[in-house]
């Protein structure tokens, strides 16, 4: 068995290259690297970074002025008779946005450029909150109805924007399939490793991924996953309504404890913040471009704003005006980074492990999950709460990476509308996700392997998505724009494609 995966990893050892190359174009080159600051920053970052100022600035800064709008959308009591309500569809995107990359890739953006990272993020966050405004509101715009179901997002625009060539809007979903498939052994992975923390920490040793419970664990996996993906969208809406606001709750209210035993901390932590934003530690290499990059570059990474990977969830919601959902998923964007991004953000501050001489910093700071959990010691009291404290947070862990795994599984299966709606074909999409790439991730797990070639071909893919979806907003911001004004000049009143001058599958 080992043997056949590692076969299959090195069928796709060309890719990696290939992915380094445009994640990173241009800063492959010395003439582009050493430009001061922006050298720092790929073209996929630009655009991402660019787009959303330029949309802050084109929509007039609508992030600030709906935010409140958007609050009252989402404790409105509704119920949807088409699709889902904006509040449900918000909560499915949350389950995808809040994934493990809160935690993992918090830490690892403050392991390098330190705490200054996190300034950064709240910039990105504050500008992407205008892109997926922009975003969601074209995936509303564009959504279509399906029986007593909406289908859309970013593969149904694109099409339509394109000229509404066909072949486009198939193959973007081919795009997208590829890319959402390819990560979903990735956050079973992740899965696991939140089972081990809390394995290691209720047994006191580390545990072996060839202990009966990791098979355990695998089989329950596969099978939660597949009796939910099988219900449908609805089915996953019902489990989102409820686990979302746990995990979240959960999380915030383990971090909320550790700033209250760790008060006298918190002007530290500020002073960290703001100041290594302009001014980096030595620790962490002290160069300015490096700090302000890895903060970005989380930031927009975490909350996906731009990269059109959220606006399946979007597109399901049975709103009043296409604004509606853009108002909301903005908010997604708040609560992803400004919220909990810096709670973790202030764990990795506030611990200094980086300062501990018993640590090996060099060794640590390369495991992310370890540097994050031995942070979350620091701030423990030493008493019989250590314990619980870290079994909760490995749990909300688990949590962030189980919703996101079934979160694409649902996407994969809105964006799969674009190919086709036949039951054959959406079935067809349900198992090879449920019974092929989940169960391909445990037995990586279990066989203890990673298969890094292969989680680059999901690397190399999105950042194509980034290419084509930034290009696709920018040439689609007059609609935007339009629908924004009819909104504000209604009153909010039921939204008419035509009265901005398009014509739509639902808005008649």
């Amino acid at each position: 068995m080992a043997g056949i995966f590692e076969m299959v990893d090195r069928m796709f050892a060309g890719v990696v290259p290939v992915a380094d190359f445009l994640w990173d174009f241009p800063t492959n080159y010395a003439w582009y690297s050493g430009i001061p600051v922006l050298g720092q920053f790929s073209l996929a970052i630009l655009l991402l970074l660019g787009g959303s100022f330029y949309f802050t600035f084109k929509f007039n800064f609508v992030q600030l002025k709906e935010f409140k709008t958007g609050l009252k959308l989402l404790t409105a009591k509704t119920k949807a008779k088409v699709g889902t309500t904006q509040l449900a569809a918000f909560l499915i995107s949350m389950a995808g946005r809040v994934g493990a990359g809160n935690i993992v890739g918090v830490t690892g953006a403050v392991t390098i450029g330190g705490p200054g990272a996190i300034f950064w993020m709240w910039i990105s966050a504050f500008a992407g909150m205008a892109t997926s405004f922009g975003e969601a509101t074209l995936a509303q715009i564009y959504k279509e109805k399906k029986g007593d179901e909406y289908v859309g997002g970013f593969t149904f625009y694109i099409q339509k924007i394109w000229k509404n060539k066909a072949w486009v809007g198939g193959g973007m979903c081919i795009l997208y399939l590829l890319y959402n498939m390819l990560s979903i052994p990735v956050h079973t992975f992740h899965v696991f490793t939140a089972a081990s923390s809390i394995a290691n920490e209720v047994t006191g040793r580390v545990t072996q991924v060839s202990e009966p419970l990791y098979y355990i664990i695998a089989i329950a996996i596969v099978v939660i996953i597949a009796v939910i993906t099988f219900g449908g969208i609805k089915s996953v809406v019902r489990f989102s309504d409820k686990a979302v606001p746990v995990m979240a709750a959960l999380y915030i209210a383990v971090i909320a404890l550790l700033i209250i035993l760790n008060l006298n901390k918190v002007p530290a932590f500020v002073v960290a913040v703001f100041a290594g934003a302009f001014k980096p530690s030595a620790v962490f290499g002290g160069a300015f471009g490096v700090v302000m990059a890895q903060g970005l570059k989380r930031g927009l990474l975490s909350n996906e704003a731009g990269m059109g990977t959220a606006t399946q969830a979007s597109s399901i919601a049975d709103a009043n005006h296409p604004c509606e959902q853009g108002f909301v998923q903005a908010i997604g964007v708040f609560v992803d980074t400004i919220v909990i991004c810096s709670l973790t953000g202030f764990v990795i501050t506030a611990g200094t492990i980086w300062e501990n001489p018993a640590l090996d910093w060099d060794t640590l700071k390369l495991d992310k999950i370890g540097t994050f959990l031995t942070s979350v010691k620091e701030l423990v009291p030493g008493t019989a709460m250590d314990t619980a404290v870290l079994i909760f947070v490995a749990v909300a862990f688990g949590l962030f990476a189980f919703t996101t795994l079934l979160c694409d599984l649902t996407y994969a299966e809105i964006a799969a509308n674009k190919i086709s709606t036949s039951k054959g074909f959406i079935g067809f999409v349900r198992v090879l996700g449920a019974f092929f790439f989940v169960p391909l991730g445990t037995i990586t797990v279990l066989a203890g392997l990673q298969l890094d070639n292969l989680w680059y071909v999901s690397d190399l893919i999105n950042v194509v998505l980034v290419f084509i979806n930034i290009p696709t907003l920018l040439m689609a911001r007059n609609i935007i724009l339009n629908a924004y004004k009819h909104y504000k000049c209604s009153g909010g009143r039921r939204f008419v494609s035509s009265e901005i001058g398009i014509e739509t599958d639902v808005w008649r």
